[in-house]
Protein backbone atom coordinates (compact mmCIF):
# COMPACT_ATOMS: atom_id res chain seq x y z
CA UNK A 1 0.00 0.00 0.00
CA UNK A 2 1.07 3.60 -0.92
CA UNK A 3 0.58 6.40 1.40
CA UNK A 4 0.03 9.62 -0.20
CA UNK A 5 -0.16 11.63 2.62
CA UNK A 6 1.67 14.98 2.73
CA UNK A 7 -1.66 16.43 0.29
CA UNK A 8 -1.56 20.07 1.51
CA UNK A 9 -3.97 22.33 -0.04
CA UNK A 10 -2.93 25.84 0.67
CA UNK A 11 -5.17 28.72 0.01
CA UNK A 12 -4.78 32.12 -0.61
CA UNK A 13 -1.41 32.52 -2.21
CA UNK A 14 -3.37 34.94 -4.59
CA UNK A 15 -6.12 37.28 -4.23
CA UNK A 16 -8.42 34.74 -6.51
CA UNK A 17 -8.16 36.42 -9.90
CA UNK A 18 -5.32 35.75 -12.13
CA UNK A 19 -3.79 32.19 -10.41
CA UNK A 20 -2.40 30.22 -13.49
CA UNK A 21 -5.30 27.33 -13.53
CA UNK A 22 -4.17 23.53 -14.16
CA UNK A 23 -7.37 23.53 -16.74
CA UNK A 24 -6.50 26.08 -18.97
CA UNK A 25 -2.69 27.21 -18.93
CA UNK A 26 0.86 25.36 -18.50
CA UNK A 27 3.03 26.83 -15.71
CA UNK A 28 6.36 28.06 -17.46
CA UNK A 29 9.40 25.62 -17.89
CA UNK A 30 10.47 25.78 -14.67
CA UNK A 31 7.84 24.27 -13.27
CA UNK A 32 6.63 21.57 -15.67
CA UNK A 33 6.90 17.93 -14.90
CA UNK A 34 6.59 14.69 -16.80
CA UNK A 35 2.40 13.89 -15.88
CA UNK A 36 1.24 10.53 -16.86
CA UNK A 37 -1.86 10.70 -19.50
CA UNK A 38 -5.28 9.97 -18.17
CA UNK A 39 -6.00 6.73 -16.86
CA UNK A 40 -2.38 6.24 -16.70
CA UNK A 41 -0.73 5.10 -13.05
CA UNK A 42 1.57 7.14 -11.42
CA UNK A 43 4.59 5.61 -10.16
CA UNK A 44 3.95 4.99 -6.56
CA UNK A 45 5.10 7.48 -3.87
CA UNK A 46 8.07 9.00 -6.15
CA UNK A 47 5.75 11.58 -7.81
CA UNK A 48 4.83 14.85 -6.73
CA UNK A 49 1.78 16.64 -8.08
CA UNK A 50 0.93 20.18 -7.87
CA UNK A 51 -2.53 21.46 -8.69
CA UNK A 52 -3.31 25.23 -9.32
CA UNK A 53 -6.66 26.78 -9.36
CA UNK A 54 -7.41 30.64 -10.73
CA UNK A 55 -9.27 31.30 -7.66
CA UNK A 56 -6.31 31.00 -5.13
CA UNK A 57 -6.05 27.85 -3.98
CA UNK A 58 -3.02 25.02 -4.67
CA UNK A 59 -2.96 21.25 -3.89
CA UNK A 60 0.00 19.34 -3.50
CA UNK A 61 0.10 15.86 -3.47
CA UNK A 62 3.02 13.82 -1.31
CA UNK A 63 5.08 17.12 -1.04
CA UNK A 64 7.47 16.80 1.58
CA UNK A 65 6.61 19.43 3.98
CA UNK A 66 9.81 21.48 3.71
CA UNK A 67 9.29 21.46 -0.10
CA UNK A 68 5.95 23.01 0.14
CA UNK A 69 7.35 26.45 0.17
CA UNK A 70 9.27 25.89 -2.95
CA UNK A 71 6.65 25.05 -4.74
CA UNK A 72 4.24 27.80 -3.73
CA UNK A 73 7.33 30.48 -4.41
CA UNK A 74 6.75 28.81 -7.93
CA UNK A 75 3.23 30.33 -7.65
CA UNK A 76 4.01 33.14 -6.33
CA UNK A 77 5.85 34.25 -9.92
CA UNK A 78 2.43 33.58 -11.58
CA UNK A 79 0.29 35.60 -8.84
CA UNK A 80 -1.80 38.68 -9.70
CA UNK A 81 -1.47 39.30 -5.90
CA UNK A 82 -0.84 38.22 -2.61
CA UNK A 83 -2.58 37.62 0.86
CA UNK A 84 -1.76 38.85 4.17
CA UNK A 85 -1.94 35.70 5.56
CA UNK A 86 -1.58 31.76 3.75
CA UNK A 87 -3.80 29.20 5.26
CA UNK A 88 -3.37 25.19 4.87
CA UNK A 89 -5.25 21.87 5.28
CA UNK A 90 -4.23 18.21 5.09
CA UNK A 91 -5.47 15.19 3.92
CA UNK A 92 -4.49 12.05 3.15
CA UNK A 93 -4.46 9.51 0.20
CA UNK A 94 -4.02 6.10 0.20
CA UNK A 95 -3.13 3.93 -2.51
CA UNK A 96 -3.63 0.18 -2.45
CA UNK A 97 -3.85 -1.67 -5.03
CA UNK A 98 -5.28 -5.29 -3.11
CA UNK A 99 -8.24 -3.08 -2.25
CA UNK A 100 -11.60 -4.96 -3.01
CA UNK A 101 -13.37 -2.16 -4.15
CA UNK A 102 -12.95 0.72 -5.98
CA UNK A 103 -12.62 3.59 -3.00
CA UNK A 104 -12.75 2.50 0.83
CA UNK A 105 -14.15 5.88 2.99
CA UNK A 106 -11.56 6.48 6.25
CA UNK A 107 -11.46 8.71 9.03
CA UNK A 108 -9.67 11.87 7.86
CA UNK A 109 -8.25 9.79 4.84
CA UNK A 110 -9.30 8.14 1.64
CA UNK A 111 -8.36 4.60 0.03
CA UNK A 112 -8.10 4.14 -3.56
CA UNK A 113 -7.16 0.79 -5.77
CA UNK A 114 -4.90 3.64 -7.51
CA UNK A 115 -4.34 7.38 -7.73
CA UNK A 116 -4.08 8.46 -11.68
CA UNK A 117 -4.16 11.83 -13.00
CA UNK A 118 -8.17 11.87 -12.74
CA UNK A 119 -8.25 10.67 -9.41
CA UNK A 120 -5.78 13.66 -8.69
CA UNK A 121 -7.77 16.45 -10.59
CA UNK A 122 -11.05 15.05 -8.45
CA UNK A 123 -9.70 15.30 -5.45
CA UNK A 124 -7.46 18.37 -5.90
CA UNK A 125 -10.73 20.40 -7.08
CA UNK A 126 -12.75 19.15 -3.70
CA UNK A 127 -9.99 20.20 -1.54
CA UNK A 128 -9.13 23.73 -3.57
CA UNK A 129 -12.96 24.74 -3.21
CA UNK A 130 -12.96 23.70 0.72
CA UNK A 131 -9.57 25.67 1.71
CA UNK A 132 -10.95 28.74 -0.26
CA UNK A 133 -14.05 28.30 0.86
CA UNK A 134 -12.58 28.56 4.41
CA UNK A 135 -11.38 31.99 3.47
CA UNK A 136 -14.69 33.37 2.13
CA UNK A 137 -15.89 32.35 5.62
CA UNK A 138 -13.37 34.20 7.75
CA UNK A 139 -14.47 37.23 5.37
CA UNK A 140 -17.92 36.95 5.89
CA UNK A 141 -17.49 36.47 9.88
CA UNK A 142 -15.79 39.75 9.66
CA UNK A 143 -18.71 41.46 8.49
CA UNK A 144 -21.09 39.76 11.10
CA UNK A 145 -18.75 40.88 13.81
CA UNK A 146 -18.35 44.09 12.82
CA UNK A 147 -21.83 44.46 12.56
CA UNK A 148 -22.71 42.84 15.82
CA UNK A 149 -20.46 45.44 17.47
CA UNK A 150 -22.20 48.26 15.73
CA UNK A 151 -25.74 46.74 17.49
CA UNK A 152 -24.21 46.92 20.68
CA UNK A 153 -23.13 50.29 20.06
CA UNK A 154 -26.92 51.15 19.39
CA UNK A 155 -27.81 48.95 22.28
CA UNK A 156 -26.02 51.57 24.63
CA UNK A 157 -26.15 55.03 22.96
CA UNK A 158 -29.01 54.36 20.88
CA UNK A 159 -27.43 55.29 17.02
CA UNK A 160 -24.50 54.62 15.05
CA UNK A 161 -21.53 56.60 13.61
CA UNK A 162 -21.25 54.56 10.28
CA UNK A 163 -21.20 56.30 7.05
CA UNK A 164 -22.90 55.87 4.17
CA UNK A 165 -19.86 55.23 1.90
CA UNK A 166 -18.29 53.00 4.59
CA UNK A 167 -21.89 50.89 4.33
CA UNK A 168 -22.16 50.59 0.46
CA UNK A 169 -18.23 48.97 0.59
CA UNK A 170 -19.87 46.41 3.16
CA UNK A 171 -22.57 45.78 0.36
CA UNK A 172 -19.84 45.52 -2.31
CA UNK A 173 -17.75 43.45 -0.14
CA UNK A 174 -20.82 40.67 0.62
CA UNK A 175 -21.91 40.96 -2.71
CA UNK A 176 -18.49 39.74 -4.17
CA UNK A 177 -17.97 36.75 -1.73
CA UNK A 178 -20.98 35.09 -2.64
CA UNK A 179 -20.54 35.80 -6.57
CA UNK A 180 -16.85 34.31 -6.04
CA UNK A 181 -18.07 31.88 -3.80
CA UNK A 182 -20.97 30.73 -6.69
CA UNK A 183 -18.95 31.57 -9.91
CA UNK A 184 -15.09 31.34 -9.41
CA UNK A 185 -15.45 28.46 -6.89
CA UNK A 186 -17.76 26.55 -8.95
CA UNK A 187 -19.16 24.81 -5.73
CA UNK A 188 -22.15 23.38 -7.19
CA UNK A 189 -21.13 22.49 -10.17
CA UNK A 190 -19.13 18.86 -10.87
CA UNK A 191 -15.99 18.49 -11.87
CA UNK A 192 -16.20 17.28 -15.91
CA UNK A 193 -14.50 13.79 -14.76
CA UNK A 194 -17.16 12.98 -12.42
CA UNK A 195 -19.93 13.82 -14.69
CA UNK A 196 -17.97 11.28 -17.46
CA UNK A 197 -17.23 8.21 -14.90
CA UNK A 198 -19.06 7.47 -11.80
CA UNK A 199 -16.07 5.87 -10.14
CA UNK A 200 -14.54 9.75 -9.61
CA UNK A 201 -18.07 11.03 -8.88
CA UNK A 202 -18.01 8.67 -6.10
CA UNK A 203 -14.80 10.14 -4.70
CA UNK A 204 -16.78 13.74 -5.87
CA UNK A 205 -19.55 13.06 -3.25
CA UNK A 206 -17.58 11.64 -0.90
CA UNK A 207 -15.23 14.33 -0.19
CA UNK A 208 -17.67 16.84 -0.42
CA UNK A 209 -19.70 15.18 2.39
CA UNK A 210 -16.06 14.71 4.10
CA UNK A 211 -15.60 18.39 3.86
CA UNK A 212 -19.40 19.22 4.69
CA UNK A 213 -18.96 21.89 1.69
CA UNK A 214 -22.71 21.67 1.41
CA UNK A 215 -23.15 22.41 5.08
CA UNK A 216 -20.27 25.13 4.92
CA UNK A 217 -21.98 27.31 2.23
CA UNK A 218 -25.73 27.15 3.58
CA UNK A 219 -23.81 28.29 6.97
CA UNK A 220 -21.94 31.04 4.94
CA UNK A 221 -25.19 32.16 3.52
CA UNK A 222 -27.32 32.46 6.45
CA UNK A 223 -24.49 34.75 8.17
CA UNK A 224 -24.63 36.99 4.02
CA UNK A 225 -28.52 36.61 4.86
CA UNK A 226 -27.43 38.80 8.44
CA UNK A 227 -24.94 41.05 6.92
CA UNK A 228 -27.96 41.74 4.32
CA UNK A 229 -31.08 42.17 7.29
CA UNK A 230 -28.05 44.92 8.93
CA UNK A 231 -27.00 46.07 5.54
CA UNK A 232 -30.63 47.37 4.97
CA UNK A 233 -31.80 48.38 8.32
CA UNK A 234 -29.00 51.08 8.08
CA UNK A 235 -29.48 52.05 5.08
CA UNK A 236 -32.89 52.70 6.39
CA UNK A 237 -31.42 55.02 9.30
CA UNK A 238 -29.01 56.31 6.98
CA UNK A 239 -32.09 56.96 4.77
CA UNK A 240 -34.04 58.87 7.35
CA UNK A 241 -31.11 60.84 8.40
CA UNK A 242 -30.70 61.99 5.30
CA UNK A 243 -34.78 63.26 4.81
CA UNK A 244 -35.15 64.81 8.44
CA UNK A 245 -31.86 66.84 7.15
CA UNK A 246 -33.89 67.78 4.00
CA UNK A 247 -37.04 68.71 5.66
CA UNK A 248 -35.11 70.75 8.33
CA UNK A 249 -32.92 72.44 5.90
CA UNK A 250 -36.32 73.28 3.74
CA UNK A 251 -37.73 74.80 7.29
CA UNK A 252 -34.60 76.85 7.84
CA UNK A 253 -35.07 78.08 4.28
CA UNK A 254 -38.31 78.88 4.62
CA UNK A 255 -38.10 80.88 7.85
CA UNK A 256 -35.13 82.81 6.47
CA UNK A 257 -37.92 83.63 3.87
CA UNK A 258 -40.29 84.95 6.13
CA UNK A 259 -37.76 86.96 7.66
CA UNK A 260 -36.47 88.50 5.07
CA UNK A 261 -39.87 89.57 3.58
CA UNK A 262 -40.86 90.43 6.93
CA UNK A 263 -37.87 92.83 7.12
CA UNK A 264 -38.72 94.25 3.56
CA UNK A 265 -42.22 94.83 4.67
CA UNK A 266 -41.15 97.12 7.82
CA UNK A 267 -38.42 98.61 5.98
CA UNK A 268 -41.30 99.89 3.20
CA UNK A 269 -43.77 100.72 5.99
CA UNK A 270 -41.24 103.16 7.18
Amino acid sequence: MVDWNEAVSCSEVGDGGEIVDEDERPLEEDTKRSFPGPGAFPSGSDCCFMVVFQYGSIVLFNVRENEVESYLKIVEKHASGLLPEMRKDEYEVREKPTLNTWMQAGLDHITLQFLNIDGIRTIGSVLGQSIALDYYVRQVDGMVAEFTDINRGMEKTGTFTMDSKKLFQIVGKANSNLADVILKLGLFERSDIAWKDAKYAQIWEFLRDEFELTQRFASLDFKLKFVEHNIRFLQEILQNRKSDFLEWLIIILISAEIVISLYDLIKKSL
